[in-house]
């Protein structure tokens, strides 16, 4: 569907707080006149919001060396990230799945010249943490299929056979589980679902789903603070965050070959190194089939990767610039450690780097 003039002109101001915070960091004297960037102009990405603590870190660090630059990125969500950038409102999008092979066919991406492919790669990993509030109980262990029965409502009490079996030491209530999910549509509900699917099939019928089905039950609730709010002040809680934002929650260790492993960025940067790149895509498109059932040991296989998609080739020149040199930025040591300081995500290997920057290196 293409976007109507009133919808472009709502993504171009909806990234107004966005350029005004980026001007006042121009003007704080973040960057400077000796800094030796000759870059100068404005560029506008949209997308997952998952990467709105990382953007803000990444927009404000590139903006230190490259003064006379500004970047916007309005965090709408996945989906309209991807629409905006596609009917050419954006030069880049963030996502937190990559472009699907028939999306791609399909077309259009209006910022990108007719003979254009694009540019998709990992950009932010984030641990997706099981989060929950049950008096008594400071962490639990649990494998795939009991996580799927939780939450897909057949295991309803804490003291399940199910997840005794695994948690021997823990002194578990006869309580009701109450499973938080999200309300809205959500690319870490999708990642949680698409491990559900792949690690426990029998158990998970959905799928890999954006949005949660409401004969599953459970209590929904808004976005990721919504979620984390429900599980803090609810009574036998569980539910599924952005790992940054478990606070002091007790979270739940996953299990993965015949150990159990707690959520890290270490362990969630490690499972994208073990997965492999999808086939039948461009050259420059980098999308992770992330292999959600692998028994490697230390890898945690709750995570969402968020993608950053440009042009090959830009109908805007001015445009290709600048998202080569503000990708390039991003993925950068500099660039993914101000994302982990930021928003507490996995920085990409250099193995993963490497890939990435021949990638960017295309961009023209």
């Amino acid at each position: 569907m293409k976007l109507s003039a009133l919808t472009k002109v709502a993504a171009l101001s909806g990234v107004a707080v966005l350029t005004l915070t980026s001007c006042a960091a121009n003007e704080s004297g973040s960057g400077s006149a000796d800094s030796g960037s000759t870059l100068s102009g404005s560029i506008i990405g949209a997308g997952a919001s998952s990467q709105g603590s990382a953007q803000e870190a990444w927009v404000a660090g590139f903006q230190t060396v490259n003064p006379d630059v500004t970047v916007n990125y309005d965090p709408t969500g996945s989906g309209a990230g991807r629409e905006t950038f596609q009917q050419g409102a954006s030069a880049f999008a963030g996502s937190d799945r990559p472009f699907k092979t028939e999306e791609i066919k399909a077309g259009p991406f209006d910022s990108c010249a007719a003979d254009s492919g694009i540019v998709e790669f990992p950009a932010y990993i984030s641990p997706i943490a099981l989060i929950f509030n049950v008096e008594g109980v400071d962490s639990l262990k649990l494998d795939a299929a009991t996580v799927a029965q939780i939450f897909s409502g057949k295991i309803t009490s804490w003291d399940d056979p199910a997840i005794a079996a695994q948690n021997k030491d823990a002194k578990l209530p006869s309580q009701n589980i109450v499973a938080v999910h999200r309300s809205d549509k959500s690319g870490t509900t999708e990642n949680f679902t698409d491990y559900l699917a792949a690690a426990a099939p029998a158990e998970w019928a959905p799928g890999a789903i954006e949005e949660w089905p409401s004969e599953l039950g459970g209590e929904a609730a808004q976005g990721t603070s919504g979620v984390v709010e429900a599980v803090t002040n609810g009574v036998g809680t569980i539910g599924y965050a952005d790992a940054s934002r478990a606070g002091d929650l007790a979270t739940v260790e996953i299990k993965v070959g015949d150990e159990y492993v707690a959520y890290s960025p270490e362990a969630a940067a490690a499972i994208v190194d073990a997965s492999p790149i999808a086939g039948g895509r461009g050259d420059h498109d980098l999308a992770i089939e992330i292999d959600r059932t692998t028994s490697e040991a230390g890898v945690y296989p709750i995570v969402l990767v968020s993608y950053l998609v440009g042009c090959e080739k830009y109908s805007d020149a001015a445009n290709a610039e600048l998202v080569k040199e503000y990708f390039g930025y991003i993925v950068s040591e500099a660039g993914q450690d101000l994302a982990a300081e930021a928003a507490g995500s996995a920085p990409i290997s250099s193995t993963l780097r490497e890939k990435v920057q021949i990638a960017i290196d295309a961009i023209s």
